[in-house]
């Protein structure tokens, strides 16, 4: 029995092993830009939950108070800028959280917002918020409240991490 000699597949061999380096390459530069763009999408998708919440609350408040012109119906929640930026999702988480914190101020009567003022300050004023198994603190800047809509501008700093 005679043996083909294998120098004259080696061409052949050198082709496929082309081919199957092409497709592994193929296929992962397909996932990083599928990765991507899902990345993407699931980002928009939470900032559109955080608004869809943020707009059945008020909605509720502004239906429940229509006839009482002297209470707080929106409370808006506003992150300040920082230098390194933060991920977007973990900002409106925790815009979310703050704002379930803040939802007994709705239906509060705008006369008495200093009192409410010195209570939020209080109980929010360096309180360590938890998102993605990093923690995060938050320092109210301004409280402004005009025609019944009272909106915050808070700081929102990661908290340092502590060596043992």
């Amino acid at each position: 029995m005679r043996i083909p000699p294998f120098k004259r597949y080696r061409h052949l061999s050198q082709i496929a092993a082309v081919f199957v380096l092409g497709a592994i390459v193929g296929s992962i530069v397909y996932n990083v830009v599928f990765q991507q763009s899902f990345n993407m999408l699931w980002v928009s998708n939470q900032e559109l939950e955080a608004q869809v919440q943020q707009y059945e609350d008020d909605i509720k408040t502004l239906k429940k108070y229509r006839y009482q012109q002297t209470v707080i119906k929106e409370i808006k929640i506003r992150t300040e800028q920082q230098d390194p930026p933060l991920d977007p999702v973990v900002d409106k988480s925790i815009v979310v959280q703050l704002r379930d914190d803040l939802s007994e101020l709705r239906g509060k009567s705008v006369f008495e917002i200093d009192t409410y003022s010195k209570f939020v300050r209080a109980l929010l004023d360096k309180k360590i918020y938890k998102v993605r198994d990093k923690e995060y603190t938050i320092e109210i800047k301004t409280m402004l409240l005009m025609e019944g809509m009272l909106q915050i501008w808070v700081d929102v700093r990661p908290v340092p991490v502590r060596n043992p």
